[in-house]
């Protein structure tokens, strides 16, 4: 398959009309997989409510098909639509969060998306990106979009269109280039068919943020303890992971460069992820900071680029990378560490 590139300014000309959004949105209409920009990572979407086009989407990835995939909606009324019941909790915070990295878990209406979306799940998964191009390529394809991220299953997320090209050309329709994403980690999905809503996945918006508006949130307590089975059937794959093997060092950083160096003197190729302020303390065959220990908003934007990075160098044998305050943002930063990681930690 012959895969178009499209380059869209995502800062002028949308509200007249772009005509890639327009080639794009009609290939969707076919039933063709177009991956596009969010303001969390690119996404992979085909119309939600054909089996044949969300088939495209496991095809392309390469994902398990018991792995639900969240359906992206340019307004309100189009998310309503697709649900069958909806608690006041969750109203407040799709007013509050939406547009944004917020997807919400709700009871589905039956008829209205096709069963692969949900694999065969009663709920599904919804979010309004923030993103001007993903809106303006929903409201011209006039449905509702399923979107995984826009990579090979289990790889690091793509936050610029280079990386899905690297995973994905040549196995769906079409790429359309907004530049590079904002926030750099998915959207926090919390389960609200509960009275109390429980996190399932860590993203954008932060459990503290969540509850400054609804009160009380829950986390999947898998989420913390990999014994526990999650609630959500897709937290159980492992995710993100560069070729060569990484583990999360839990210590200071003088034990992390002692396992490098040990390492190094048993002949083999060390990686080390940290951060700016600390880049040049450590050495190893490629280290490489991923934004700054004082604000992890910027970590969080950098960690898929730096493991696709790391990934350039094929000499590498491991990658240690430090751990981060898995508070605010940083829990849905050691949640990805940790899947990209499959649960690796060593602790001083």
């Amino acid at each position: 398959m012959d895969t178009i590139h499209w380059t869209v300014d995502k800062n002028s000309g949308l509200s007249k009309g772009y005509p890639q959004i327009a080639q794009a949105a009609a290939l969707l209409a076919q039933n063709e997989t177009i991956a596009f920009p969010t303001e969390t990572v690119y996404g992979l979407g085909a119309n939600a409510g054909s089996d044949e086009a969300v088939k495209k989407i496991y095809e392309a990835k390469g994902r398990p098909g018991d792995n639900p995939l969240i359906v992206h909606v340019a307004d309100h009324s189009q998310a309503l639509a697709l649900v069958s019941d909806i608690p006041a909790y969750a109203m407040k915070i799709m007013s509050m969060f939406w547009p944004g990295a917020l997807t919400v878990i709700l009871p589905q209406k039956e008829g209205k998306l096709s069963s692969l979306v949900t694999a065969g799940l009663s709920t599904v998964a919804i979010r309004m990106p923030d993103h001007p191009i993903a809106l303006a390529l929903i409201k011209e394809a006039g449905v509702p979009i399923a979107a995984p991220s826009a990579n090979l299953s289990g790889k690091p997320s793509p936050t610029e269109a280079a990386h899905v090209a690297m995973d994905l050309d040549g196995r769906i329709a079409g790429i359309v280039d907004g530049g590079p994403t904002g926030v750099g980690v998915e959207s926090t999905v919390l389960d609200c068919t509960k009275s109390i809503p429980v996190i399932v996945r860590p993203g954008g918006v932060t459990r503290e943020q969540l509850e400054a508006v609804i009160g009380p949130v829950h986390v999947d307590q898998a989420l913390m303890d990999e014994t526990q089975a999650p609630i959500s059937p897709g937290m159980k794959y492992t995710h993100y992971a560069p070729n060569a093997p990484l583990t999360i060092v839990k210590g200071t950083r003088e034990f992390l460069q002692k396992l490098a160096d040990e390492a190094r003197s048993e002949g083999k190729k060390v990686g080390i992820l940290t951060t700016s302020e600390y880049k040049e303390e450590f050495r190893g065959d490629e280290v490489l900071a991923c934004g700054s220990a004082l604000q992890l908003e910027t970590v969080a934007s950098n960690l898929y680029g730096v493991l696709r990075r790391f990934n350039e160098n094929t000499e590498l044998d491991l990658i240690y990378s430090e751990a981060f305050p898995e508070d605010g943002v940083g829990q849905a930063i050691m949640n990805r560490l940790m899947k990209a990681a499959g649960h690796r930690v060593i602790e001083e």
